[in-house]
Protein backbone atom coordinates (compact mmCIF):
# COMPACT_ATOMS: atom_id res chain seq x y z
CA UNK A 1 0.00 0.00 0.00
CA UNK A 2 1.39 3.35 -0.76
CA UNK A 3 -0.82 6.45 0.19
CA UNK A 4 -3.85 7.13 0.31
CA UNK A 5 -6.62 5.57 -1.96
CA UNK A 6 -8.77 9.08 -2.27
CA UNK A 7 -11.61 8.12 -4.67
CA UNK A 8 -12.49 4.58 -2.16
CA UNK A 9 -12.00 6.95 1.04
CA UNK A 10 -14.40 9.49 -0.59
CA UNK A 11 -16.76 6.51 -1.37
CA UNK A 12 -16.21 5.05 2.45
CA UNK A 13 -17.03 8.75 3.85
CA UNK A 14 -20.13 9.42 1.97
CA UNK A 15 -22.24 6.13 2.72
CA UNK A 16 -20.66 6.56 6.48
CA UNK A 17 -22.34 9.76 6.51
CA UNK A 18 -25.58 8.35 4.99
CA UNK A 19 -25.59 5.88 8.14
CA UNK A 20 -24.42 8.60 10.52
CA UNK A 21 -27.39 10.79 9.31
CA UNK A 22 -29.57 7.91 9.31
CA UNK A 23 -28.54 7.08 13.02
CA UNK A 24 -29.40 10.78 14.57
CA UNK A 25 -32.90 10.49 12.64
CA UNK A 26 -34.05 7.46 13.73
CA UNK A 27 -35.33 8.51 16.76
CA UNK A 28 -38.18 9.75 14.35
CA UNK A 29 -38.80 6.46 13.14
CA UNK A 30 -42.00 5.29 14.85
CA UNK A 31 -41.47 8.35 17.50
CA UNK A 32 -42.62 7.17 20.86
CA UNK A 33 -44.52 10.27 23.19
CA UNK A 34 -40.68 9.58 25.31
CA UNK A 35 -37.52 7.67 25.09
CA UNK A 36 -36.82 8.13 28.47
CA UNK A 37 -37.14 3.86 29.49
CA UNK A 38 -35.36 0.73 28.95
CA UNK A 39 -38.20 -0.49 27.06
CA UNK A 40 -38.27 2.74 24.60
CA UNK A 41 -34.15 3.48 24.02
CA UNK A 42 -32.90 -0.24 24.88
CA UNK A 43 -36.10 -2.07 22.90
CA UNK A 44 -37.07 0.05 20.47
CA UNK A 45 -40.50 -0.58 22.37
CA UNK A 46 -40.55 -3.99 21.88
CA UNK A 47 -42.51 -3.43 18.30
CA UNK A 48 -40.08 -4.66 15.46
CA UNK A 49 -42.12 -6.97 13.00
CA UNK A 50 -40.47 -10.20 11.24
CA UNK A 51 -38.45 -8.10 8.86
CA UNK A 52 -36.78 -5.06 10.73
CA UNK A 53 -35.96 -7.68 13.29
CA UNK A 54 -34.78 -9.73 10.33
CA UNK A 55 -32.44 -7.01 9.29
CA UNK A 56 -31.30 -6.08 13.12
CA UNK A 57 -31.00 -10.00 14.18
CA UNK A 58 -27.99 -9.97 10.60
CA UNK A 59 -26.78 -7.01 11.29
CA UNK A 60 -26.45 -8.11 15.03
CA UNK A 61 -25.03 -11.54 14.89
CA UNK A 62 -23.27 -11.31 11.33
CA UNK A 63 -19.99 -8.43 12.33
CA UNK A 64 -16.64 -7.00 11.18
CA UNK A 65 -15.61 -11.14 12.98
CA UNK A 66 -17.61 -12.42 10.37
CA UNK A 67 -16.04 -10.09 7.10
CA UNK A 68 -12.88 -10.12 8.57
CA UNK A 69 -11.84 -12.21 11.07
CA UNK A 70 -13.03 -15.78 9.68
CA UNK A 71 -11.98 -14.84 6.10
CA UNK A 72 -8.04 -13.67 8.19
CA UNK A 73 -8.19 -17.38 10.07
CA UNK A 74 -8.82 -19.13 6.67
CA UNK A 75 -6.14 -17.50 4.94
CA UNK A 76 -3.87 -17.88 7.81
CA UNK A 77 -4.45 -21.48 8.96
CA UNK A 78 -7.58 -22.30 7.27
CA UNK A 79 -10.26 -24.55 7.52
CA UNK A 80 -10.52 -25.39 11.71
CA UNK A 81 -9.89 -21.97 12.58
CA UNK A 82 -12.18 -20.17 10.13
CA UNK A 83 -14.52 -22.17 8.67
CA UNK A 84 -16.35 -24.02 11.50
CA UNK A 85 -18.36 -20.55 11.66
CA UNK A 86 -20.30 -22.36 9.07
CA UNK A 87 -21.56 -25.01 10.69
CA UNK A 88 -21.70 -23.83 13.73
CA UNK A 89 -24.58 -21.02 12.28
CA UNK A 90 -26.07 -23.56 10.31
CA UNK A 91 -26.64 -25.60 14.16
CA UNK A 92 -27.73 -22.45 15.56
CA UNK A 93 -30.80 -21.82 14.43
CA UNK A 94 -32.82 -24.93 15.10
CA UNK A 95 -31.39 -23.89 18.68
CA UNK A 96 -32.85 -20.25 18.86
CA UNK A 97 -35.93 -22.06 17.66
CA UNK A 98 -36.92 -24.56 20.10
CA UNK A 99 -35.75 -21.92 23.55
CA UNK A 100 -35.80 -18.08 22.04
CA UNK A 101 -39.60 -18.06 21.51
CA UNK A 102 -39.84 -18.49 25.34
CA UNK A 103 -37.87 -16.31 26.43
CA UNK A 104 -39.19 -13.91 24.53
CA UNK A 105 -42.51 -14.65 25.87
CA UNK A 106 -41.43 -14.86 30.02
CA UNK A 107 -39.97 -11.38 29.35
CA UNK A 108 -42.09 -9.90 27.69
CA UNK A 109 -44.87 -11.03 30.28
CA UNK A 110 -42.97 -9.57 33.12
CA UNK A 111 -40.58 -6.68 31.36
CA UNK A 112 -37.61 -7.98 31.71
CA UNK A 113 -34.93 -6.45 29.54
CA UNK A 114 -32.07 -8.39 30.00
CA UNK A 115 -31.69 -12.62 30.68
CA UNK A 116 -30.03 -11.83 34.06
CA UNK A 117 -33.92 -10.01 34.83
CA UNK A 118 -34.99 -13.59 33.85
CA UNK A 119 -32.85 -15.24 36.05
CA UNK A 120 -33.53 -12.70 39.21
CA UNK A 121 -37.32 -13.50 38.77
CA UNK A 122 -36.48 -17.23 38.01
CA UNK A 123 -34.59 -18.49 40.96
CA UNK A 124 -34.98 -14.97 43.21
CA UNK A 125 -31.17 -14.80 43.39
CA UNK A 126 -29.89 -11.71 43.20
CA UNK A 127 -26.34 -13.43 43.38
CA UNK A 128 -27.00 -16.03 40.10
CA UNK A 129 -28.45 -12.73 38.44
CA UNK A 130 -25.61 -10.58 39.29
CA UNK A 131 -22.92 -13.45 37.88
CA UNK A 132 -25.29 -13.58 35.03
CA UNK A 133 -24.88 -9.75 34.43
CA UNK A 134 -20.83 -9.77 35.06
CA UNK A 135 -19.98 -12.35 32.58
CA UNK A 136 -22.68 -10.65 29.85
CA UNK A 137 -20.93 -6.97 30.20
CA UNK A 138 -17.13 -8.43 30.94
CA UNK A 139 -17.74 -11.01 27.49
CA UNK A 140 -19.40 -8.13 25.37
CA UNK A 141 -16.51 -6.41 26.03
CA UNK A 142 -13.75 -8.09 23.22
CA UNK A 143 -16.54 -8.47 20.89
CA UNK A 144 -17.08 -4.47 20.83
CA UNK A 145 -13.31 -4.06 20.20
CA UNK A 146 -13.99 -6.61 17.48
CA UNK A 147 -15.87 -4.11 15.88
CA UNK A 148 -13.03 -1.81 16.01
CA UNK A 149 -10.44 -4.12 14.71
CA UNK A 150 -12.96 -4.32 11.38
CA UNK A 151 -13.14 -0.20 10.89
CA UNK A 152 -8.91 -0.26 12.08
CA UNK A 153 -8.52 -2.51 8.99
CA UNK A 154 -10.84 -0.69 6.56
CA UNK A 155 -8.79 2.62 7.47
CA UNK A 156 -5.08 0.89 7.22
CA UNK A 157 -5.50 -0.27 3.50
CA UNK A 158 -7.46 2.63 2.18
CA UNK A 159 -4.31 4.23 3.69
CA UNK A 160 -5.35 6.22 6.43
CA UNK A 161 -3.86 4.89 10.60
CA UNK A 162 -0.07 5.73 9.96
CA UNK A 163 2.06 7.80 11.46
CA UNK A 164 3.78 8.27 14.83
CA UNK A 165 1.64 9.96 16.51
CA UNK A 166 -2.30 9.09 17.92
CA UNK A 167 -3.81 12.10 15.63
CA UNK A 168 -2.42 10.59 12.46
CA UNK A 169 -2.76 7.05 13.62
CA UNK A 170 -5.84 6.79 15.61
CA UNK A 171 -8.05 9.85 15.20
CA UNK A 172 -9.87 8.67 12.30
CA UNK A 173 -10.98 5.77 14.39
CA UNK A 174 -11.97 8.00 17.18
CA UNK A 175 -14.08 10.08 15.13
CA UNK A 176 -16.06 7.03 13.84
CA UNK A 177 -16.95 6.16 17.21
CA UNK A 178 -17.50 9.44 18.70
CA UNK A 179 -20.46 9.88 15.86
CA UNK A 180 -21.45 6.21 16.92
CA UNK A 181 -21.45 7.13 20.57
CA UNK A 182 -23.94 10.38 19.33
CA UNK A 183 -26.36 9.04 17.74
CA UNK A 184 -26.38 5.75 20.02
CA UNK A 185 -27.08 7.92 22.99
CA UNK A 186 -29.95 10.05 21.05
CA UNK A 187 -31.55 6.88 19.03
CA UNK A 188 -31.02 3.93 21.24
CA UNK A 189 -31.72 0.68 19.48
CA UNK A 190 -33.62 2.34 16.55
CA UNK A 191 -30.59 3.45 15.40
CA UNK A 192 -28.50 0.46 15.12
CA UNK A 193 -32.32 -1.18 13.57
CA UNK A 194 -32.62 1.59 10.61
CA UNK A 195 -28.98 1.15 9.32
CA UNK A 196 -28.72 -2.50 9.52
CA UNK A 197 -30.79 -2.42 6.32
CA UNK A 198 -28.01 -0.38 4.42
CA UNK A 199 -25.36 -2.49 5.88
CA UNK A 200 -26.99 -5.83 5.21
CA UNK A 201 -27.72 -4.39 1.10
CA UNK A 202 -24.22 -3.55 1.19
CA UNK A 203 -22.55 -6.95 2.34
CA UNK A 204 -25.18 -9.14 0.03
CA UNK A 205 -24.13 -6.89 -3.22
CA UNK A 206 -20.21 -6.80 -2.30
CA UNK A 207 -20.05 -10.78 -1.69
CA UNK A 208 -22.15 -11.52 -4.59
CA UNK A 209 -20.00 -9.45 -6.81
CA UNK A 210 -16.89 -10.67 -5.35
CA UNK A 211 -18.30 -14.56 -5.53
CA UNK A 212 -18.85 -14.28 -9.40
CA UNK A 213 -16.24 -11.67 -10.52
CA UNK A 214 -13.04 -12.76 -8.30
CA UNK A 215 -12.67 -16.14 -9.17
CA UNK A 216 -12.43 -15.76 -12.87
CA UNK A 217 -9.60 -12.98 -11.99
CA UNK A 218 -7.28 -15.82 -10.40
CA UNK A 219 -7.79 -19.11 -12.67
CA UNK A 220 -11.25 -20.28 -10.96
CA UNK A 221 -11.79 -22.36 -8.12
CA UNK A 222 -9.76 -25.09 -9.20
CA UNK A 223 -7.06 -22.73 -8.91
CA UNK A 224 -7.94 -21.15 -5.75
CA UNK A 225 -8.32 -24.61 -3.81
CA UNK A 226 -5.08 -25.55 -5.09
CA UNK A 227 -3.31 -22.50 -3.77
CA UNK A 228 -5.20 -23.01 -0.76
CA UNK A 229 -3.86 -26.40 -0.24
CA UNK A 230 -0.92 -25.67 -0.70
CA UNK A 231 -0.25 -22.96 1.84
CA UNK A 232 -1.50 -25.14 4.22
CA UNK A 233 0.37 -28.22 3.63
CA UNK A 234 3.85 -25.90 3.94
CA UNK A 235 5.81 -25.85 6.81
CA UNK A 236 5.63 -23.02 9.09
CA UNK A 237 9.40 -22.13 10.06
CA UNK A 238 7.81 -20.73 13.28
CA UNK A 239 6.07 -24.37 14.82
CA UNK A 240 7.74 -26.76 12.80
CA UNK A 241 4.22 -27.87 11.63
CA UNK A 242 1.75 -27.52 8.54
CA UNK A 243 0.72 -23.46 8.74
CA UNK A 244 -2.63 -24.95 8.62
CA UNK A 245 -5.93 -27.25 7.80
CA UNK A 246 -7.08 -27.14 3.94
CA UNK A 247 -9.46 -29.69 5.55
CA UNK A 248 -9.24 -31.25 9.04
CA UNK A 249 -7.61 -34.14 9.82
CA UNK A 250 -8.21 -37.06 12.23
CA UNK A 251 -6.72 -34.91 14.80
CA UNK A 252 -8.50 -32.02 14.58
CA UNK A 253 -12.32 -33.59 14.23
CA UNK A 254 -12.45 -32.77 17.92
CA UNK A 255 -11.42 -29.16 17.87
CA UNK A 256 -13.77 -28.62 14.85
CA UNK A 257 -17.04 -30.02 16.03
CA UNK A 258 -16.63 -28.18 19.60
CA UNK A 259 -15.74 -24.91 17.98
CA UNK A 260 -18.47 -25.35 16.20
CA UNK A 261 -21.35 -26.28 19.24
CA UNK A 262 -19.64 -24.36 21.68
CA UNK A 263 -19.96 -21.16 19.36
CA UNK A 264 -23.47 -22.14 18.48
CA UNK A 265 -24.68 -22.63 21.83
CA UNK A 266 -23.17 -19.48 23.05
CA UNK A 267 -23.89 -17.12 20.56
CA UNK A 268 -28.06 -16.05 21.94
CA UNK A 269 -26.46 -16.00 25.13
CA UNK A 270 -24.65 -12.68 24.79
CA UNK A 271 -26.95 -9.43 25.98
CA UNK A 272 -26.56 -8.22 22.80
CA UNK A 273 -28.40 -11.14 20.69
CA UNK A 274 -31.03 -11.37 23.71
CA UNK A 275 -31.87 -7.23 23.07
CA UNK A 276 -32.40 -7.58 19.43
CA UNK A 277 -34.17 -10.37 20.10
CA UNK A 278 -37.00 -9.34 23.09
CA UNK A 279 -37.34 -6.20 20.72
CA UNK A 280 -39.47 -8.38 18.58
CA UNK A 281 -43.31 -7.77 18.19
CA UNK A 282 -43.84 -11.69 19.09
CA UNK A 283 -42.60 -14.67 19.86
CA UNK A 284 -43.97 -15.96 16.37
CA UNK A 285 -41.21 -13.26 14.56
CA UNK A 286 -38.81 -15.20 16.46
CA UNK A 287 -39.54 -18.54 15.11
CA UNK A 288 -39.64 -16.97 11.65
CA UNK A 289 -36.60 -15.61 12.10
CA UNK A 290 -34.90 -18.70 13.20
CA UNK A 291 -36.38 -20.12 10.10
CA UNK A 292 -34.96 -17.37 7.71
CA UNK A 293 -31.77 -16.27 9.16
CA UNK A 294 -29.88 -18.96 7.76
CA UNK A 295 -29.59 -17.12 4.31
CA UNK A 296 -27.13 -15.40 6.12
CA UNK A 297 -25.12 -18.88 6.55
CA UNK A 298 -24.79 -18.91 2.82
CA UNK A 299 -23.44 -15.70 2.60
CA UNK A 300 -20.93 -16.59 5.27
CA UNK A 301 -19.63 -19.54 3.76
CA UNK A 302 -19.03 -17.31 0.57
CA UNK A 303 -17.06 -14.96 2.46
CA UNK A 304 -15.12 -17.45 4.33
CA UNK A 305 -14.10 -18.74 1.07
CA UNK A 306 -12.53 -15.35 0.07
CA UNK A 307 -9.80 -16.14 2.41
CA UNK A 308 -8.69 -19.01 -0.22
CA UNK A 309 -9.10 -16.30 -2.90
CA UNK A 310 -7.01 -14.08 -1.19
CA UNK A 311 -4.17 -17.05 -1.60
CA UNK A 312 -4.94 -17.76 -4.88
CA UNK A 313 -4.54 -13.96 -5.98
CA UNK A 314 -1.10 -13.56 -4.26
CA UNK A 315 -2.83 -10.81 -1.62
CA UNK A 316 -0.29 -9.63 0.29
CA UNK A 317 -1.95 -8.19 3.67
CA UNK A 318 0.93 -5.88 4.65
CA UNK A 319 -0.23 -2.45 7.11
CA UNK A 320 1.38 0.61 7.15
CA UNK A 321 3.89 -0.52 10.11
CA UNK A 322 5.15 -2.69 7.22
CA UNK A 323 4.43 -5.51 9.06
CA UNK A 324 2.00 -8.86 7.72
CA UNK A 325 -1.55 -8.46 9.42
CA UNK A 326 -3.62 -11.44 8.49
CA UNK A 327 -6.87 -9.06 9.25
CA UNK A 328 -5.81 -6.81 6.49
CA UNK A 329 -6.59 -9.44 3.83
CA UNK A 330 -10.28 -9.03 3.02
CA UNK A 331 -9.84 -5.35 2.46
CA UNK A 332 -6.51 -5.36 1.03
CA UNK A 333 -7.95 -8.12 -1.87
CA UNK A 334 -10.68 -5.77 -2.47
CA UNK A 335 -7.90 -3.02 -3.07
CA UNK A 336 -6.27 -5.11 -5.59
CA UNK A 337 -8.93 -6.69 -7.33
CA UNK A 338 -11.84 -4.21 -7.38
CA UNK A 339 -11.89 -0.64 -9.07
CA UNK A 340 -11.82 1.79 -6.31
CA UNK A 341 -15.45 2.95 -6.42
CA UNK A 342 -16.82 -0.25 -5.91
CA UNK A 343 -13.29 -1.21 -3.32
CA UNK A 344 -14.89 2.27 -1.78
CA UNK A 345 -18.21 0.37 -1.16
CA UNK A 346 -16.80 -2.81 -0.18
CA UNK A 347 -15.10 -1.04 2.69
CA UNK A 348 -18.14 1.14 3.74
CA UNK A 349 -19.67 -2.33 3.63
CA UNK A 350 -17.29 -3.55 6.24
CA UNK A 351 -17.05 -0.62 8.28
CA UNK A 352 -20.56 -0.58 8.77
CA UNK A 353 -20.92 -3.99 9.45
CA UNK A 354 -19.12 -3.13 12.62
CA UNK A 355 -21.28 0.11 13.12
CA UNK A 356 -24.00 -1.75 13.86
CA UNK A 357 -23.27 -4.35 16.01
CA UNK A 358 -21.19 -2.46 18.26
CA UNK A 359 -23.67 -0.45 18.67
CA UNK A 360 -26.65 -3.21 19.51
CA UNK A 361 -23.62 -4.38 21.97
CA UNK A 362 -23.09 -1.17 23.73
CA UNK A 363 -26.68 -0.54 24.30
CA UNK A 364 -27.25 -4.42 25.53
CA UNK A 365 -24.17 -3.97 27.93
CA UNK A 366 -25.05 -0.59 29.19
CA UNK A 367 -29.18 -1.95 29.67
CA UNK A 368 -27.18 -4.72 31.39
CA UNK A 369 -25.32 -2.74 33.75
CA UNK A 370 -28.29 -0.46 34.73
CA UNK A 371 -31.24 -3.02 35.48
CA UNK A 372 -28.99 -5.84 37.25
CA UNK A 373 -25.68 -3.52 38.93
CA UNK A 374 -27.11 -0.43 39.08
CA UNK A 375 -30.84 -0.39 39.87
CA UNK A 376 -30.44 -4.13 41.76
CA UNK A 377 -27.27 -2.88 44.13
CA UNK A 378 -27.26 0.86 44.16
CA UNK A 379 -30.30 2.11 43.53
CA UNK A 380 -33.13 0.15 44.06
CA UNK A 381 -35.95 3.04 43.33
CA UNK A 382 -34.51 4.21 40.48
CA UNK A 383 -37.52 5.79 37.92
CA UNK A 384 -37.44 4.72 34.44
CA UNK A 385 -36.53 7.46 33.26
CA UNK A 386 -33.25 7.45 35.89
CA UNK A 387 -32.49 3.83 34.48
CA UNK A 388 -32.40 5.37 30.52
CA UNK A 389 -30.23 8.12 31.71
CA UNK A 390 -27.95 5.61 32.85
CA UNK A 391 -27.74 3.30 30.19
CA UNK A 392 -27.15 5.92 28.07
CA UNK A 393 -23.98 7.17 29.96
CA UNK A 394 -22.84 3.46 30.70
CA UNK A 395 -22.90 2.83 26.29
CA UNK A 396 -20.64 5.59 26.20
CA UNK A 397 -18.19 4.33 28.67
CA UNK A 398 -18.83 0.74 27.29
CA UNK A 399 -17.15 1.73 23.82
CA UNK A 400 -14.90 3.67 25.03
CA UNK A 401 -13.49 0.96 27.36
CA UNK A 402 -13.63 -1.21 23.92
CA UNK A 403 -11.46 1.34 22.09
CA UNK A 404 -8.64 1.40 24.88
CA UNK A 405 -9.08 -2.47 24.90
CA UNK A 406 -7.87 -2.73 21.39
CA UNK A 407 -5.74 -0.35 20.79
CA UNK A 408 -3.93 -1.99 23.79
CA UNK A 409 -4.11 -5.78 22.36
CA UNK A 410 -2.73 -7.46 19.60
CA UNK A 411 -4.54 -7.23 16.17
CA UNK A 412 -3.49 -10.41 15.35
CA UNK A 413 -5.50 -12.45 17.90
CA UNK A 414 -8.80 -10.56 16.92
CA UNK A 415 -10.57 -13.61 16.38
CA UNK A 416 -9.85 -14.56 19.75
CA UNK A 417 -11.40 -11.80 21.18
CA UNK A 418 -14.70 -13.34 20.38
CA UNK A 419 -13.66 -16.84 21.32
CA UNK A 420 -12.44 -15.68 24.49
CA UNK A 421 -15.75 -13.82 25.19
CA UNK A 422 -17.35 -16.66 24.20
CA UNK A 423 -15.69 -18.88 26.76
CA UNK A 424 -17.23 -16.45 29.52
CA UNK A 425 -20.77 -16.16 28.07
CA UNK A 426 -21.29 -20.03 27.56
CA UNK A 427 -21.43 -20.53 31.22
CA UNK A 428 -24.23 -18.34 31.55
CA UNK A 429 -26.79 -21.55 29.47
CA UNK A 430 -27.58 -23.50 32.27
CA UNK A 431 -29.13 -20.55 34.05
CA UNK A 432 -31.24 -19.23 31.44
CA UNK A 433 -31.98 -22.09 29.03
CA UNK A 434 -32.55 -24.54 31.33
CA UNK A 435 -34.11 -22.32 33.62
CA UNK A 436 -36.93 -22.04 30.55
CA UNK A 437 -38.13 -25.82 31.18
CA UNK A 438 -37.32 -26.43 34.81
CA UNK A 439 -36.12 -25.57 37.98
CA UNK A 440 -34.45 -28.92 39.64
CA UNK A 441 -30.78 -27.01 39.18
CA UNK A 442 -30.23 -25.72 42.58
CA UNK A 443 -29.69 -21.98 42.18
CA UNK A 444 -26.52 -22.07 44.44
CA UNK A 445 -25.95 -25.51 42.48
CA UNK A 446 -25.83 -22.84 39.28
CA UNK A 447 -23.86 -20.27 41.11
CA UNK A 448 -21.10 -22.79 41.96
CA UNK A 449 -21.00 -24.44 38.36
CA UNK A 450 -20.85 -20.99 36.99
CA UNK A 451 -18.07 -20.11 39.48
CA UNK A 452 -15.77 -22.88 38.45
CA UNK A 453 -16.42 -23.43 34.49
CA UNK A 454 -15.38 -19.58 34.35
CA UNK A 455 -12.25 -19.93 36.69
CA UNK A 456 -11.35 -22.99 34.43
CA UNK A 457 -12.15 -21.39 30.99
CA UNK A 458 -10.67 -18.07 31.64
CA UNK A 459 -7.06 -20.48 33.24
CA UNK A 460 -7.13 -22.63 30.04
CA UNK A 461 -6.96 -19.88 28.03
CA UNK A 462 -4.52 -18.03 29.81
CA UNK A 463 -2.01 -20.99 29.33
CA UNK A 464 -2.31 -21.14 25.81
CA UNK A 465 0.31 -19.45 24.21
CA UNK A 466 0.92 -17.70 20.46
CA UNK A 467 3.64 -19.60 19.27
CA UNK A 468 5.13 -16.80 16.96
CA UNK A 469 4.87 -13.95 19.33
CA UNK A 470 4.72 -15.80 22.96
CA UNK A 471 1.67 -13.99 24.08
CA UNK A 472 -0.82 -15.93 26.48
CA UNK A 473 -4.44 -15.91 25.67
CA UNK A 474 -2.84 -16.80 22.34
CA UNK A 475 -5.89 -19.26 21.02
CA UNK A 476 -9.37 -20.74 22.18
CA UNK A 477 -7.97 -24.46 21.70
CA UNK A 478 -6.77 -26.90 24.94
CA UNK A 479 -6.41 -30.68 25.31
CA UNK A 480 -10.05 -32.21 26.77
CA UNK A 481 -9.40 -33.87 29.94
CA UNK A 482 -9.92 -37.66 29.82
CA UNK A 483 -10.48 -37.80 26.03
CA UNK A 484 -6.28 -36.00 25.04
CA UNK A 485 -7.80 -34.22 21.95
CA UNK A 486 -7.74 -30.96 21.09
CA UNK A 487 -11.00 -28.97 21.62
CA UNK A 488 -12.32 -25.72 22.32
CA UNK A 489 -12.08 -24.29 25.71
CA UNK A 490 -15.51 -22.85 25.90
CA UNK A 491 -17.43 -26.03 25.76
CA UNK A 492 -15.02 -28.19 28.33
CA UNK A 493 -15.78 -25.67 30.74
CA UNK A 494 -19.25 -25.74 30.14
CA UNK A 495 -19.44 -29.31 30.72
CA UNK A 496 -17.56 -29.20 33.99
CA UNK A 497 -19.79 -26.55 35.02
CA UNK A 498 -22.89 -28.25 34.42
CA UNK A 499 -21.09 -31.09 36.15
CA UNK A 500 -20.59 -29.44 39.14
CA UNK A 501 -24.42 -27.40 39.12
CA UNK A 502 -25.82 -31.46 38.74
CA UNK A 503 -23.78 -32.72 41.85
CA UNK A 504 -24.64 -29.97 44.05
CA UNK A 505 -28.02 -29.56 43.15
CA UNK A 506 -28.77 -33.37 43.81
CA UNK A 507 -27.32 -33.04 47.14
CA UNK A 508 -29.25 -29.44 47.90
CA UNK A 509 -32.59 -30.57 46.74
CA UNK A 510 -32.18 -34.11 48.93
CA UNK A 511 -31.84 -31.53 52.14
CA UNK A 512 -34.62 -29.27 51.19
CA UNK A 513 -32.58 -26.40 51.02
CA UNK A 514 -34.83 -23.21 49.67
CA UNK A 515 -34.11 -22.91 45.47
CA UNK A 516 -35.95 -19.52 45.94
CA UNK A 517 -39.05 -17.92 45.15
CA UNK A 518 -39.87 -17.98 41.50
CA UNK A 519 -41.92 -15.29 40.04
CA UNK A 520 -43.04 -17.38 37.18
CA UNK A 521 -45.80 -19.45 35.94
CA UNK A 522 -46.05 -22.19 33.19
CA UNK A 523 -48.31 -19.96 31.12
CA UNK A 524 -45.63 -17.09 31.24
CA UNK A 525 -43.87 -18.74 28.92
CA UNK A 526 -46.42 -18.84 26.11
CA UNK A 527 -47.60 -15.37 26.58
CA UNK A 528 -47.63 -13.47 23.49
CA UNK A 529 -48.35 -10.21 21.98
CA UNK A 530 -52.03 -8.65 23.21
CA UNK A 531 -51.50 -10.70 26.56
CA UNK A 532 -53.90 -8.85 28.85
CA UNK A 533 -51.88 -9.71 31.60
CA UNK A 534 -48.81 -7.56 29.96
CA UNK A 535 -48.55 -3.83 31.48
CA UNK A 536 -48.98 -2.08 28.41
CA UNK A 537 -45.76 0.66 27.30
CA UNK A 538 -47.30 4.35 26.93
CA UNK A 539 -49.09 4.98 23.61
CA UNK A 540 -46.79 6.53 21.11
CA UNK A 541 -48.23 9.30 18.67
CA UNK A 542 -48.64 7.10 15.57
CA UNK A 543 -51.09 4.71 17.74
CA UNK A 544 -53.27 6.96 19.59
CA UNK A 545 -56.60 7.38 18.07
CA UNK A 546 -57.62 11.08 17.43
CA UNK A 547 -61.26 12.23 18.52
CA UNK A 548 -63.91 12.47 16.63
Amino acid sequence: MSGINWTALVVLVLLFGVVTIMGFMATRWRRPSSMESLDEWGLGGRSFGTWVTWFLLGGDLYTAYTFVAVPAAMFATGAVAGFFAVPYTIVLYPIIFVFMARLWSVSHRHGYVTPADFVRGRYGSRELSLAVAITGFLATMPYIALQLVGIQAVLEVVGLGGGSNWVAKDAPLFIAFALLAAYTYSSGLRAPAVIAFVKDTLIYLVIIVAIIYLPSKVGGWDSIFGAAQEKMTTVNEATGKPTGAFVPGSTQMWAYATLGLGSALALFMYPHSITATLSASSRNTIRRNASILPAYSFVLGLLALLGWVAIAAGTKPVGLDGKPNAQLVIPQLFEDMFPDWFAGIAFAAIAIGALVPAAIMSIAAANTFTRNIYKEWIAPNASPAQEAKVSKLVSLVVKAFALVFVLLLDKQNAINFQLLGGIWILQTFPAIVFGLYTKWFHRWGLLVGWAVGMVYGTWQAYNVVNPVTGSHFGGSLANIPGIAQMGYIALTAFVINLVVAAIISVALNAMKVSNGTDETIKGDYFADAGDPRVEKLPATPHEVTPSP
